[in-house]
């Protein structure tokens, strides 16, 4: 599956008595079981929909064709969207260079540049759209509710843009929607937006929440922007879910082996903040991705675990201090890839000169293998629980197969803490009093 998880690190066994005991696994792989059968079940009566998503091949295809026609003569593609509708798009992005200066895969200069705008702030929004080509730019607009406020200002003022450049009769051609279908008695504010403008549209599947959509259109969409093999992020996660499905014991499937450690850790050693510390850039965006997934599926009624992003090597000068000598509440979870023997050699001549002989002839990859092989040495000598992801190559496959395990993994842990992974009752509040507060100002 082009990964391989190691939870050596979090065990008694090796860094002590903040790690899990070989009993103590055992018991909370044993609780999952059922969770792990009602996997199984859901997926033979396609209650789940998630689980069949690496199958499909279908919305690929009128994904592919939406966008192709969109960027028809196009300079900047626009993204537009907010939390689930926007973060696994980025994470898959960015393993096509998106975010990343200088990174980019062949060909992505005959391809518009790409830009996402997710979070909602005046004073970004208003220099996005004085620094854009209306003309040349087109704009992807995705949320599945179609009613999230930012998205709609978003989507609005990009209208009222391109209509004050004079391009009021381009619109159609200019944009394009993802949302849910539409539903009788249920208001959809970008549908019917986009309806009356006459923009197309691709449906947001409506069985498949926000933060789990990632290899659905959503998030695919920003990644065939960046030329990625989508099919073969598919086809990583797919592999996943076939492992998942295929084991007769939790103890085969290393998404439930995480979860188990994860709730294990949490409940019996007071482990309550999950660190995703991955080492490369192109992973960058996959800890953001990770924190929305853990944070709102699983904080509900007293329980969850806060998730933390990190990355390597940076934040080793930023963040690991207190992860290996603060209070002991961390389990950091590091994903390594293949580096050494890659990127600039560093030169003898000017190594010595600087004091750093044990630099010389070295590539920059091989200082980068160094540093995530010796931080989870480091923290397991502290006695800190930490776990290993392996990957090689980083390539699509590999992305699939990792977005999918830490939703499984996410699912089961969810189990285990008898919740619904997948509600956000905090979320929705938070929508209803900001509109209350804006159709009544204090």
């Amino acid at each position: 599956m082009g990964f391989q998880q190691s939870i050596d690190s979090c065990l008694e066994k090796t860094i002590g008595s903040i790690g899990l005991s070989d009993a103590a696994l055992t018991h909370w792989l044993e609780k999952l079981s059922p969770h792990l059968e009602k996997l199984k079940q859901t997926h033979v009566a396609r209650s789940l929909p998630l689980l069949h998503v690496p199958e499909r091949m279908d919305d690929i295809e009128a994904a592919e064709q939406a966008l192709d026609k969109l960027c028809k003569n196009a300079g900047t593609l626009v993204f537009f969207g907010t939390g689930g509708s926007s973060l696994g798009g980025q994470t898959i992005a960015q393993l096509g260079g998106w975010n990343i200066p200088g990174d980019r895969l062949k060909g992505q200069k005959q391809r518009p540049r790409t830009r996402i705008y997710d979070n909602l702030d005046p004073r970004t929004l208003d220099g996005a759209f004085k620094s854009l080509d209306l003309a040349t730019t087109r704009f992807v607009v995705i949320s599945k509710s179609g009613s999230t406020a930012e998205t709609l200002c978003q989507a609005i003022v990009a209208l009222s843009a391109v209509k004050e450049a004079g391009l009021e009769s381009k619109i159609p051609k200019l944009f394009l929607g993802v949302t849910e279908p539409a539903k009788d008695g249920q208001q959809n504010g970008l549908r019917a937006l986009f309806t009356h403008y006459k923009i197309p549209m691709l449906d947001h599947d409506p069985d498949v929440g926000g933060r789990f959509s990632a290899l659905t259109n959503v998030g695919l969409l920003p990644g065939l922007a960046r030329g990625l093999d989508v099919r073969a992020i598919r086809k990583g996660a797919l592999a996943v879910v076939a492992q998942a499905l295929d084991a007769s014991r939790p103890d085969q499937v290393p998404a439930a082996i995480g979860a188990a450690v994860c709730v294990g850790l949490a409940k019996e050693k007071g482990i309550t903040n999950m660190v995703m510390m991955p080492y490369a850039d192109r992973l960058e965006q996959f800890a953001s991705w990770y924190v929305q997934l853990w944070a709102e599926s699983l904080g509900k009624d007293g329980e969850g675990s806060t998730p933390v992003a990190a990355l390597g090597p940076v934040d080793q000068h930023s963040q690991l201090q207190l992860y290996m000598d603060g209070a002991p509440r961390h389990m950091v979870t590091v994903l390594r890839t293949a580096c050494r023997g890659i990127g600039p050699v560093i030169s003898p001549e000017l190594a010595l000169k600087a004091g750093a002989g044990y630099l010389a002839g070295k590539f920059i990859g091989d200082l980068v293998q160094a540093q995530q092989s010796a931080v989870p040495q480091a923290l397991a000598q502290a006695g800190r629980p930490v776990r290993t992801f392996d990957i090689d190559p980083l390539d699509e496959e590999a992305l699939g197969g990792l977005m999918m395990h830490f939703m499984l993994e996410t699912i089961l842990a969810a189990g285990l803490l008898g919740i619904d992974p997948f509600d956000q009752p905090a979320v929705e509040t938070g929508k209803r009093l900001t509109r209350e507060k804006l159709a009544h100002p204090a």
